[in-house]
Parts: C-alpha cells; sequence; structure tokens
C-alpha cells in the first residue's frame, strides 16, 4: 500500500486540520476534532448540519459555507460520526431556527442522527436521502443507499436556507427532492482503506462492478469492462427504471468521480451520458462533474439524474461558497 500519510491512526486528525488551515476563510475546525463548522453564520438562519465517514471528500466538509451546510461532522473512515459529535455541531451552529439534518441513508448514519435528534430538542428535523437505485428497498432493511445525490439536496436545501425559510418548509422541500434524485455506479478498481491496507474487493483487468457503494462495497453485478457509452447507458437504464421522465423533462446531471479516476475520463463519461440522454429525448439543464462524494482512492464514477422543476432549479443556481462549489455572489 502507497499513501501519503504518517500513521493510520492519526490520519484523519492530521487531514482535518490540513483542511481547516488551507480553507480557514471560509469555515473552522471545533478544538475536539467533532465538526467543521461554516465560519460566518446568519442569526435565526435554520442550520443545516451533515456528515457521515471520512474518506468521501469533499463530501461533506467541502461543502460547508455560505449556500450549503452550516456544519458538518466527519467520522472515522467509511464510519458514522457519533451522536456526540452531531449534537455539539448543532449546538455551536443554531443561531435560533433550529436545525435540519441532511442524512445519507446508510444504517449507521441513520442511528446516530436519530439519537442526535434526540437528545439536541425539538427544533431538529431529518431529511434522509437514498439515491442510489442499485439496491432495492426490499434488498436490505433499511432501503436504498444515500449516495452523490445528497450533494444536489445540500445544494438545494442550502438556497432555501439562505432565503429564510423555516425548519418545517425545509423539511418539506428535503420531502419534495428526495424521490426526484436518483445515482449508480461502477469501479473500475476498488479502494484501499489505509488501516486495511489492501482492497476491500478483487477485481480482474479486464473486469468491472456495476452498483457500488461509497463505502468500499462490492456492487451488485460484476461484468467485463465496457466503453463509456456502453457504461453510460447501463447506469442511465437502471437510473431511469426508478425514475420515470417524459420527454423533455430538464435534469440535472451529475458526474461523480470516486477518487481515483481522471477528469479526463470523467468528462468523457459526462459526454456518453448526454449522449444517452438526447437519445432518450431528456433535456440536460444544468450540468456538474467531478469528484464529490468519493471513496478514497476508487477508480469509477456514478452518474446521478434529478428531475428538475423551476424551484430546483433556483435553489441550484442560487450563490453558494464553499471549498468544493463556488459560483455566483
Amino acid at each position: 500500500m502507497k499513501k501519503l500519510i504518517n500513521r493510520p491512526d492519526t490520519f484523519l486528525e492530521e487531514s482535518l486540520r490540513g483542511f481547516a488551515a488551507a480553507h480557514a476563510d471560509l469555515l473552522e475546525l471545533d478544538p475536539g476534532m467533532r465538526f467543521l463548522r461554516r465560519r460566518q453564520l446568519n442569526p435565526g438562519k435554520v442550520a443545516l448540519v451533515s456528515g457521515g465517514g471520512a474518506g468521501h471528500e469533499p463530501l461533506h466538509i467541502g461543502f460547508v459555507g455560505r449556500g450549503m451546510l452550516d456544519a458538518a461532522c466527519p467520522g472515522q473512515i467509511f464510519t458514522s460520526p457519533t451522536p456526540d459529535q452531531i449534537v455539539q455541531a448543532v449546538r455551536a451552529v443554531d443561531t435560533g431556527g433550529g436545525a435540519l439534518l441532511v442524512v445519507k441513508n446508510y444504517e449507521g448514519d441513520v442511528m446516530n442522527f436519530d439519537m442526535a435528534a434526540e437528545m439536541g430538542g425539538d427544533r431538529i428535523a431529518r431529511v434522509l436521502v437514498d439515491d442510489d437505485v442499485a439496491v432495492k428497498p426490499a434488498a436490505q432493511g433499511f432501503g436504498r443507499r444515500g449516495v452523490a445525490g445528497t450533494v444536489i439536496v445540500e445544494k438545494m436545501l442550502g438556497a432555501a436556507a439562505e432565503e429564510g425559510r423555516d425548519l418545517a418548509a425545509l423539511e418539506r422541500l428535503g420531502a419534495h427532492l428526495v424521490p426526484r434524485i436518483r445515482s449508480m455506479g461502477v469501479a473500475l478498481k476498488p479502494c484501499t482503506m489505509p488501516a486495511l491496507g489492501r482492497p476491500t474487493f478483487e477485481l480482474g483487468p479486464d473486469e468491472m462492478e456495476l452498483g457500488v457503494g461509497i463505502h468500499g462495497e462490492a456492487g451488485v453485478r460484476r461484468a467485463m469492462l465496457m466503453s463509456a457509452d456502453a457504461i453510460a447507458a447501463e447506469l442511465l437504464d437502471a437510473i431511469l427504471a426508478e425514475l420515470p421522465l417524459a420527454r423533455r423533462t430538464p435534469v440535472l446531471l451529475l458526474v461523480n468521480g470516486f477518487g481515483g479516476t481522471p477528469m479526463i475520463e470523467l468528462y468523457a463519461m459526462a459526454h456518453a451520458a448526454r449522449l444517452g440522454l438526447e437519445k432518450r429525448g431528456i433535456a440536460i439543464a444544468r450540468n456538474a462533474v467531478g469528484s464529490f462524494a468519493s471513496s478514497l482512492d476508487m477508480a469509477g464514477c456514478s452518474i446521478t439524474l434529478a428531475a428538475l422543476d423551476d424551484g430546483m432549479i433556483r435553489h441550484w443556481d442560487a450563490p453558494v461558497e464553499t471549498v468544493a462549489f463556488r459560483w455566483g455572489r
């Protein structure tokens, strides 16, 4: 295993300290290493708090800032943050409007964020993201996984919170967004966890894994390596089976790298997805291409589609200033 680390047991702390120092204009690190918080808070605004295991960067810490999250809680690699971390983050950023927790649908995340909500008081609500079509709800007790679609939910809820919407309105918006967002991923190479020192699963040189998660899990089907066009078609077919769209429905296309895929390949996949959607008569209104919800050094990507309405487009376009997203004023 070749990694730019000192020791696995100090890796997360050193990475968080480096991240916070590099972006001190936008955010600050809790002295207890429990969360990163937005440096400038808006009095009375509903606070958006999310988090999850480290190894998914820039999710979630890279989306802390104006127009998105007020705080993010990083757990150990691929491990949920503790309820205490989440409660302390809420207390640090709740300026009177209450807090909305954005939670990926993984069993540990759901359990710990729910415990934090119970510990934190009455002014806390939750939005659960479950965009991964690779896993059917009946296949596992907690349903579909939350993956790269979480980024879209955080962006749109963040914009609505900046507008001054109250906690109940944001909770309703979250319930509107989540069913309109679906994703699926493919891996060409597994990731290697620093503490483990070996790949999380094995792939042959001419194999790929369809339906992978973002925690190093193997997928739901192994196949021989295909062209970019064929891979995009596989992913789009699976997504559109769960997200039926009328012709000319505007969508947001998000092509997400898993950490080990160069941008030139991600843009090739974005082109392939665009061609596939155009053949189906689906209009791409907005695009995002890059590594947003990674899985350490896994090679591969996911495709996410969000069926847009006018309000969603407005919230996506609204100004944002975070490490990973910056546009508008």
